[in-house]
């Protein structure tokens, strides 16, 4: 069950327009989400929009809206032509007292009166518990009969504030369907990432008897978001060899959620990250040279990636000679040594592309060789802002763009100068449009970095750097 759309919105600075909210559901009706929880149609008008135009898609998947259990939230959902209604009400003492003002008693008359309500519009119903892995685990059960005599097709267990750890979260459920032996519903789970375990208690909620995981693209959602898509459908697969999604679409869609939500993934974030399939110091490296499975759980080929042999000052001969062999180079022993002292002595160096080794192999070899396509493309951005809004708060958001290197704050004609690199003509254009969206921003000038030089004393010791 895919809640980005919801859960995801409900992330810190994030807000989808229309537009992206439906080009977003298609994408995950295309991989094969089964559930796409809509939103919640009385937090804005746009937001109900929004359900309404996907419920008309005719999607695949099941569309689902949000509501408190409350009669008006329930109808404002049931109007959005959706296919059923997650309704979610507190199941703690404090949040009953404090939030909602209702005794037990009341909750369980609640409980049943709004997942009635619904399935006798013919409508499905999700019940949740909210903050139901902190509340009394026999009021939890009495909450949950109560929404099954009056209908729920299914149970979920909201890990509100993530506080549950995989082996407790398992034994809740083993508990859960015990006890409720008798009960047709599929228990889901709702795991929150406050202490970084949101996707190790989905499967454990899973192995205890959850049929459904709630996630989110990239793991977006409140505070720390929730059990993030991607990794949750690789590890079914890898781990349990259940089939759930298109694994093949994951960066991609990984890559669209990041653009519309302004929400960027750190280079050594799991599977869909930069540095996912990279390898750097020497006995890795040499190591996968010769079997890659001694330092991959599994393929990068599973999901549509490709691994990088990374060249550095950690770099040894083996993986030197590798990727220049892949250039279609062949130097001897002396000349690869020459190059790896030269590499070396650049500790500054952060990461050699293909053009860069070429550069150094045509150095130490005295001769011309046969021209690479680079692996990557740089470009300079110049970016005019209006003349009233506050430069460096442009400048900062322009910063979390993925693919931008530098941001600087310069005069003349342009305000701000960027420095990005893209991999391919469609990252490039996909971070262009990134920038432009930026709130502030009249207008941009670019240029492709044909050549670059790391400065005078690194141009006496070896030739310039291609772009």
């Amino acid at each position: 069950m895919d809640s980005t759309l919801r859960e995801g919105e409900q992330t810190p600075g994030v807000s989808f327009s229309i537009e992206q909210k439906l080009e977003i559901a298609k994408k995950l009706d295309e991989i094969g989400v089964d559930i796409i929880e809509a939103g919640n149609p009385v937090v804005s008008r746009d937001v109900k929009e929004a359900i309404i135009k996907i419920s008309r898609l005719g999607l695949r998947a099941e569309v689902m809206a949000h509501a408190r259990a409350s009669m008006s939230d329930i109808r404002e959902a049931m109007d959005c032509g959706v296919d059923s209604v997650g309704i979610f009400l507190g199941a703690t003492d404090i949040r009953l007292k404090q939030q909602l003002r209702m005794s037990r008693e009341r909750a369980l008359e609640v409980a049943y009166e709004a997942v009635k309500y619904v399935k006798d519009h013919g409508l499905k119903v999700r019940f949740t518990a909210e903050d139901g892995t902190r509340a009394d685990p026999d009021f939890l059960k009495e909450l949950f009969r109560s929404a099954l005599e009056a209908g729920a097709d299914r149970l979920s267990v909201a890990d509100t504030v993530g506080i549950m750890t995989p082996w407790r979260i398992k034994a809740l459920y083993e508990d859960l369907r015990g006890s409720l032996r008798a009960s047709n519903a599929t228990f889901e789970t709702h795991c929150h990432n406050d202490l970084g375990m949101a996707v190790a208690n989905s499967l454990a909620a899973m192995e205890g008897g959850a049929g459904i995981i709630d996630v989110t693209v990239n793991g977006l959602g409140e505070r720390a978001g929730i059990a993030s898509l991607q990794e949750v459908a690789v590890a079914l697969k890898v781990h349990y060899q259940i089939d759930t999604v298109k694994l093949s679409d994951l960066k991609p869609l990984s890559m669209l959620v990041e653009r519309y939500s302004g929400i960027f993934l750190p280079p050594h974030a799991p599977l869909v990250g930069d540095n996912a399939f990279a390898h750097k110091a020497g006995v890795h490296t040499a190591a996968v040279i010769i079997n890659p499975s001694m330092y991959e759980g599994f393929p990068p080929e599973l999901i549509a990636r490709t691994r990088e042999l990374v060249v550095d000052k950690y770099a040894g001969k083996s993986v030197l000679r590798a990727r220049l062999e892949r250039l279609g180079v062949k130097l001897s022993e002396e000349q690869i040594a020459k190059m790896l002292e030269i590499i070396k002595s650049r500790p500054s160096v952060t990461k050699y592309r293909d053009a860069d080794l070429l550069d150094l192999a045509e150095r130490v070899s005295g001769r011309r060789l046969k021209p690479v396509i680079p692996e990557s493309i740089e470009a300079l951005i110049s970016v005019k802002c209006e003349s009233n809004v506050y430069t460096s708060s442009v400048a900062r958001k322009i910063g979390a763009i993925k693919g931008v290197l530098r941001v600087y704050e310069v005069s003349g004609d342009y305000d701000i100068e960027v420095e990005l690199t893209a991999g391919s003509m469609a990252e490039l254009n996909e971070c262009l449009e990134s920038i432009r969206e930026v709130k502030g921003i009249v207008g941009t000038n670019t240029k492709f970095v044909l050549k670059r030089f790391e400065g005078a004393s690194a141009m006496n010791e070896s030739a310039p750097r291609a772009a």
